[in-house]
């Protein structure tokens, strides 16, 4: 420990570390972890103590896939908002989608302007994915100067006029381009023929919905990925996985040397296609949620290492868009501030630990992004922290979310793991359901 620069030390029964959940001192000196000490290390002359007793402390996490939608759509979401329930919910960092903005990010002006409205709003630290459609590739190479984590695109409608699909040249052409000069690529992969020979029904019943978007949308797109990937050596990356089916296919590209990983989301994890009512479209999203037997392909995905990821996706819309209509109501579930619970909650039942969850919610999206300050407790990292009691239950209320939009599809459902405080650099930003002031900076790739 370096003494006169430690001004906090933070001490827990149970600290989750590379290399397991042990015993541990953290020293923190400006913003940055010090040291991971012995438990019963002297607390040095000057210096806080915080000690959080059998309370679990895990690295912050990190959400790669969040739609904020401002400006533009703010209010559907916003940036004020959105962190400040990440924050609640033990998240200290977070990746912002391009669309749903507007202006969506697919310039550097339009850059500039989401990182000049999110600077004094954010809450926890904010970094910015690019968009790549059919008419900016000319934008691609100065959007990754500027800064931006990498690009989204879809393969099949996005749901807004701004932000149009690729088709299978353009895939390639955006591809080559950001592996030119060594970017990555994140895919909506479903494939938009075959959406469009599913049967499509409108109304109130979820198993006309499920048909209408089916496994092999998601299996012949990521198929097609993989092939564009191993021809090109690009990194892409698969966004929002429900589809068990692809995982063979996947886990033989990475074999093979591929470049690709893949996410899955805690709707997909947790929730099944049997358990949603007819009418309840807060439980729409695309690609959907799936049958119960499909779940636990996703978990054997996740337990084997094909599935490197648990990201949110975080996509909420105003109330009124959630209409009893599977067809017409927006797709997206907001889940920022749920995500660890949720998560906790069907891992502990499977068998799994929180070292597997710090890993699938943290440690592995801050590789993805290329964040090494982010995603674990070990020196030299960024001292973001979240600290939970695992064993402790509650019931989610919407109304005590700080999403702006409180529709959820967790409402009522009993989750394990109560968020008792977060802590960004070292700073403690929420505390027992109440949540400090912006305090966040905003990241670029490469920092």
């Amino acid at each position: 420990m370096s003494g006169a620069d430690v001004k906090l030390v933070l001490r827990s029964t149970r600290v989750v570390t590379p290399d397991g959940t042990r015993p541990a001192a953290i020293a923190v000196a400006d913003g940055r972890i010090d040291a991971v000490l012995p438990y019963d290390t002297e607390v040095p002359s000057g210096s806080r103590l915080e000690d959080f007793g059998d309370d679990v402390l895990l690295p912050g996490l990190v959400d790669t896939h969040v739609h904020v939608n401002d400006p533009g759509r703010t209010e559907w979401e916003g940036f004020f908002t959105a962190t400040r329930a990440a924050a609640a919910g033990g998240i200290t960092t977070l990746l912002d989608m391009p669309l749903n903005s507007l202006p969506p990010t697919t310039t550097v002006d339009h850059l500039r302007t989401k990182q000049q409205v999110a600077a004094p709003k954010a809450h926890i630290d904010t970094g910015f994915w690019g968009g790549a459609i059919p008419s900016n590739a000319k934008d691609l190479r100065p959007l990754h100067e500027a800064g931006v984590f990498g690009f989204k695109c879809f393969l099949s409608p996005s749901g807004v006029e701004e932000f149009p699909e690729l088709d299978q040249e353009q895939l390639a052409r955006s591809m080559a381009e950001i592996a030119g000069f060594g970017g990555l690529l994140i895919v909506h992969a479903e494939d938009p023929r075959h959406l469009a020979s599913a049967p499509q029904r409108s109304g109130p019943a979820y198993a006309d919905f499920l048909a209408s978007r089916p496994r092999d949308a998601e299996n012949t797109a990521i198929e097609g990925l993989i092939a564009h990937a191993g021809r090109l050596n690009a990194r892409v990356h698969v966004l929002h996985l429900s589809s068990g089916d692809a995982l063979p296919m996947i886990a033989a590209a990475k074999r093979e040397g591929v470049r690709i990983t893949v996410e899955s989301c805690p709707h997909f994890l947790t929730l099944t296609a049997e358990e949603v009512p007819d009418g309840a479209t807060e439980f729409k999203c695309c690609p959907p949620i799936r049958e119960a037997a499909n779940q636990d392909t996703l978990w054997e995905g996740l337990a084997d290492g094909t599935i490197d990821c648990i990201v949110s996706d975080h996509s909420p819309c105003t109330t009124d868009l959630k209409t009893p209509d599977f067809a017409s109501a927006w797709g997206g579930i907001s889940s920022l501030q749920l995500g660890l619970p949720a998560i906790w909650t069907e891992a502990r039942k499977r068998g799994h630990s929180l070292d597997d969850v710090a890993r699938w919610m943290s440690a592995a999206p801050a590789g993805l992004a290329g964040l090494t300050r982010k995603g674990a407790v070990e020196a030299g990292r960024d001292a973001d922290f979240a600290v939970l009691a695992p064993d402790e239950t509650f019931t989610v209320d919407p109304a005590e979310l700080f999403h702006r939009n409180q529709v959820t599809a967790y409402a009522g459902k009993t989750l394990y793991g109560v968020v008792k405080s977060t802590w960004l650099r070292g700073e403690r930003i929420a505390a027992d359901g109440a949540v400090a002031g912006p305090t966040g900076r905003l990241l670029e790739r490469n920092q």
